[in-house]
């Protein structure tokens, strides 16, 4: 079943009758929680993750949910299993194999970039292998919230407060690492091992995102609330915040118009996403012009 075979008839002009409508079916409750628990885990994870300029490496991990489910079907498993074994040992290849070159980006970004095409190769080798697959495998690469189930929930929420549990044991040192790693290691903090756990945190994050999105569209909701929300505000707590609440607004946002319309979810996600950032980096370039016209006279008046 696909969202086009929904009797649709788009939104109305009375939101309470939308939202009524909206949650009337059990399957969409089903979205609307897994979304929410995902949200606020991409929320907090991608905030870090453009914090600590790591934007390739979760583009990469999302990548690698596509040959993780292609292969798990391949096989005869769920396609959110393969998710979280293909995103969480990709995840360990990156950070091991990049833990001894930390200072050389170059170094660090080429091996991330072996790893997916890697991945990409084999999720299209998986994909030919499989024919079944290629009957549905638009809502594998774009997304689909019909399907979600209580059991996908349940295990959605959990690996959200997993993750959530892990960030608040090592936010702070995580946080000081991420600001400024050389001298986090002089105060001794484990920067090697902190930046490890981030990256498998991350790759939990892609693989659990992935199911309301779908595989090329996993990157969008990781880091579009955090940037917007980065733009935003400097303050370290306020823009966390506001990540999280901007996660979450554009999810249910994206899976109430691909209830209503007939696109994928993601397509919608992401536009949504698109454009709130959008809108946040044209306010803050305006923001900061106005006030570099109003600060030049006193520049100008201290250079005199």
């Amino acid at each position: 079943m696909s969202s086009s075979a929904l009797p649709l008839a788009g939104l109305s002009l009375d939101p309470v009758s939308d939202f009524q409508q909206l949650t009337a079916f059990p399957f969409m409750v089903n979205a609307l929680e897994a979304g929410t628990a995902v949200a606020i885990m991409a929320g907090v994870v991608g905030w870090f993750m453009v914090l600590r300029r790591e934007s390739f490496a979760g583009h990469t991990l999302s990548l690698m949910a596509f040959p993780g489910a292609t292969g798990a079907l391949l096989i005869g498993l769920p396609a959110a299993a393969g998710y979280f074994v293909f995103c969480g040992a990709s995840a360990l290849v990156i950070g091991l194999g990049s833990s001894g070159v930390r200072r050389h980006r170059g170094e660090e970004s080429a091996l991330t970039g072996v790893v997916q095409a890697l991945g990409l190769a084999c999720g299209f080798v998986f994909l030919s292998l499989y024919q079944g697959v290629l009957a549905g495998y638009e809502n594998l690469l774009f997304g689909d919230f019909l399907g979600i189930t209580r059991g996908q929930v349940l295990t959605l929420a959990i690996v959200a407060v997993l993750a959530l549990c892990g960030f608040a044991l090592v936010g702070r040192p995580l946080l000081f690492a991420s600001v400024d790693e050389t001298v986090a290691r002089a105060r001794g903090v484990p920067v090697r091992g902190l930046a490890l756990a981030f990256l498998l945190v991350l790759g939990l994050a892609v693989a659990a995102t992935a199911q309301i999105t779908g595989v090329l569209l996993v990157f969008a909701l990781l880091v579009a609330p955090a940037a917007t929300a980065q733009q935003i505000t400097c303050r370290i707590g306020a823009s966390l915040v506001l990540s999280v609440i901007l996660g979450v607004a554009i999810t249910w946002a994206g899976l109430a118009l691909a209830y209503f319309y007939s696109e994928p979810v993601g397509f919608y996600i992401t536009t949504v996403a698109f454009t709130i950032y959008v809108i946040a980096r044209v306010t803050r370039a305006v923001i900061d012009h106005s006030t570099l016209l109003r600060r030049r006279p006193e520049i100008a008046e201290a250079h005199a």
